[in-house]
């Protein structure tokens, strides 16, 4: 998330400043102790959030909702129902159509069901989560929830790699898959979902595996010459057809 912020002209740091991380401790602070390499660049300076703590002291994910406005939030706590309805509406009262994404599975751990946040957000909510969720009834709509599965990027991305036989995954080519996947989204059309189905699988596929091609076309790390990437993965999928059997 925070390199794709880069590739749209923000500074590493710019990028890592609008990323706020909650713990078990709460929000992290650079203050804290025992915070991991990969969570200093995005902790934050405990004297421009300090304000931010309830009237007991705590400074977790509803205080910084409250006070953020955030437009994203993504969870992967395990925690069941983390996203609380008063979460969900200080955060939708700021933000017109929020992006939550209870990432955590099983379905029993998931933050939230997609039933509440739509419910809480009358509508309005993009959701996708980690686990199954079965469509959701609201006022006559029918909205259709996406699961972020590893199998609408990962397949792709190792076809376009095999494609044009590349010395190295790079975070370019991660990129330009996730960003091909996001390319069939429509928010606008509750039935679809906010992800392509898996059952779509072979064309979200392809899709994604020319978009990996071309990036590592750019990067210079094919090893061997593809001149139209829609071309060379058209070639390199296999289509199952079975010749008719006649018994003699």
């Amino acid at each position: 998330m925070c390199l794709a912020m880069q590739q749209d002209g923000l500074s590493a740091e710019q990028a890592a400043s609008r990323i706020y991380l909650i713990d078990r401790p709460g929000l992290l602070t650079s203050r804290m102790d025992g915070l991991q390499n990969y969570q200093v660049p995005y902790a934050k300076d405990p004297s421009l959030v300090e304000s931010w703590r309830s009237a007991e002291g705590k400074l977790g994910l509803a205080e910084v909702v409250a006070n953020l406005h955030p437009t994203m939030l993504v969870g992967t706590s395990a925690q069941t129902g983390a996203f609380t309805q008063a979460i969900i509406e200080s955060m939708h009262a700021a933000c017109e159509r929020p992006i939550i994404l209870p990432m955590s599975n099983p379905t029993e751990l998931a933050e939230q069901t997609p039933a509440n946040i739509l419910s809480w957000t009358q509508g309005s909510a993009l959701v996708a989560t980690g686990s199954p969720f079965g469509p959701v009834e609201l006022d006559g709509t029918t909205y259709r929830i996406g699961q972020a599965n590893n199998a609408l990027l990962f397949p792709g991305l190792g076809l376009g790699t095999i494609v044009c036989r590349a010395a190295t995954i790079s975070d370019a080519m991660f990129l330009a898959g996730a960003r091909a996947l996001a390319s069939l989204a429509d928010p606008a059309d509750h039935t679809k979902g906010l992800l392509p189905q898996v059952s779509q699988l072979r064309e979200v596929s392809a899709t994604v595996a020319v978009a990996v091609v071309q990036a590592a076309l750019d990067g210079g790390l094919n090893r061997v010459d593809v001149d139209s990437p829609i071309e060379a993965v058209e070639e390199a999928i296999w289509s199952p057809s079975y010749v008719p059997l006649h018994p003699h």
